[in-house]
């Protein structure tokens, strides 16, 4: 889950993301509402996802956050549903631990910023914004899943440029 720095331009987006950095789930908010309030729509918004074995699965079973999401409200909500948390503590983690578990998050945002759309405002709706952001997210995807596995960019030297 990630909150934008101050002064951005738009209205924060709020991801929940995979392990390897695949959109999950997307939301937006104003900039006046608190980041807390993200939280439970973004965890219902997670469609079900299919696993090797068994039922679908439709719910995280870890789930990390920075201390934007610290309240006991939010984690009881995440614990009665079986969703082992590990959000940041106001005033005991330091922000220097947090860097080890929310690269994947910081990543998955850069790749948002490289949309042009999405790095400037310019829808006036909401729900515009959000189908642009939605709409990033699934390119993003689409390109992650498409890749081949082993195969990397090949560099020609400088004498053949």
């Amino acid at each position: 889950m990630r909150r934008p720095t101050a002064g951005s331009p738009n209205g924060p987006i709020h991801l929940i993301t995979e392990r390897t950095g695949l959109p999950l789930s997307v939301g937006i908010s104003g900039a006046n509402v608190h980041d807390s309030q993200a939280l439970v729509p973004l965890v219902k918004g997670i469609p079900p996802i299919r696993s090797r074995r068994g039922p679908r699965r439709r719910r995280p079973g870890k789930l990390q956050a920075d201390k934007g999401y610290d309240y006991r409200h939010l984690r009881q909500w995440l614990s009665q549903r079986g969703i082992q948390h590990r959000v940041a503590r106001k005033g005991v983690d330091s922000s220097q631990r947090l860097g080890r578990h929310r690269w994947t998050i910081e990543r998955t945002m850069a790749w948002l910023a490289g949309c042009r759309r999405l790095h400037r405002r310019y829808e006036r709706k909401a729900e515009h914004f959000l189908g642009f952001t939605s709409l990033a997210c699934t390119l993003i995807c689409y390109r992650r899943l498409t890749k081949r596995p082993g195969s990397t960019p090949t560099r020609q030297s400088p004498s053949r440029r």
